[in-house]
């Protein structure tokens, strides 16, 4: 069975024709993706520990927005409330704490957290969806084919 990290940088993959395609709607040709371990919770692991994949698009060396810490940021504001970070912005503000970032673009699907920055937050959101979405199904298309294989294997 592949790893978490395989199956999430397969999923960004898989997705990136549609990322570039939403570029051709947008004022930037930049990203910055950040998937957290599904496995670690907060109480468990530091944030930085818990980071599963980062993977920049375009050219981060031409960036004049920081958009790996405004990632990292949205990240981490949705790992730590198990949720988007959209909630912080616009429902619950008062659990907003020092240092975070006021824009959203993060996405929750069951356990698996994934935040972007480099576009519009709504098609951060998006995207982090996208990817968040194809990790999951990644994985049940893992775990299926393995336990049709090995029927009296426990997971690992």
């Amino acid at each position: 069975m592949k790893d978490q990290k395989a199956i999430a940088l397969d999923a960004i993959e898989l997705v990136k024709p549609a990322i570039e395609r939403l570029f051709e709607s947008t004022n930037r040709q930049e990203l910055h993706i950040v998937v957290m371990n599904p496995q670690l919770k907060p109480w468990e692991s530091t944030f930085e520990d818990a980071i599963l994949v980062e993977q920049s698009i375009g050219s981060p060396e031409k960036w004049t927005i920081a958009f790996d810490q405004l990632a990292r940021k949205k990240a981490h504001q949705a790992w730590r409330h198990q949720q988007a970070n959209l909630m912080q912005q616009s429902v619950h503000p008062a659990s907003l704490r020092e240092g975070d970032v006021l824009f959203y673009g993060s996405f929750v699907y069951g356990d698996i957290v994934v935040a972007c920055s480099g576009v519009q937050q709504w098609f951060d959101m998006l995207i982090s969806s996208w990817i968040a979405t194809a990790i999951e199904q990644l994985t049940v298309h893992e775990y299926q084919t393995n336990k049709l294989e090995n029927p009296t294997q426990q997971y690992r």
